[in-house]
């Protein structure tokens, strides 16, 4: 089996609930490399510390875009990110930009318990011959580069 790269993300709300599925699927994910969002990571590592989570910052201070810069590189297999839908959060435009990179990159991502028991026991998810399709867009950044080099000025 490949090891999958994993980051699990949780609001406050949502951080118990996210550590009880992390423990229920514990003999799963300890085969795969596994990232989170600072507290979120601090508490599994206490909790479930042969797990081995490698943490990233907090996702208001940077977590958040540090994961965004994992999907935009294709270094996330599965993204498991319990939001919140009844506080407001004050980096909801982080939220918001997660969600956007893992449509684009066509991502699996679970916001949900019911959608992270889906994904986890799906046979694809660990099937070492399935590979996700990352849709190519480089026509998108050939017009972009393009579009640049009309726009300039003539010396």
């Amino acid at each position: 089996m490949d090891r999958k790269v994993i980051v699990l993300v949780a609001h406050d709300a949502k951080k118990i609930e996210l550590l009880n599925w992390v423990k229920y699927n514990a003999h799963i994910l300890r085969n795969h490399t596994l990232y989170a969002t600072g507290t979120t990571g601090g508490l599994i590592n206490r909790e479930c510390p042969d797990l081995n989570v490698i943490r990233l910052r907090s996702g208001p201070l940077g977590g958040d875009q540090q994961v965004g810069a994992m999907i935009a590189e294709n270094r996330v297999d599965f993204l498991v990110f319990f939001t919140d839908p009844m506080t407001t959060q004050p980096h909801d435009v982080d939220v918001k930009a997660l969600t956007r990179l893992s449509v684009l990159y066509n991502l699996p991502m679970a916001c949900n318990k019911a959608t992270a028991d889906y994904v986890i026991s799906s046979p694809l998810v660990f099937d070492p011959d399935y590979r996700r399709e990352v849709p190519s867009y480089s026509t998108y950044v050939e017009r972009d580069m393009k579009r640049n080099e009309d726009d300039r000025v003539p010396a």
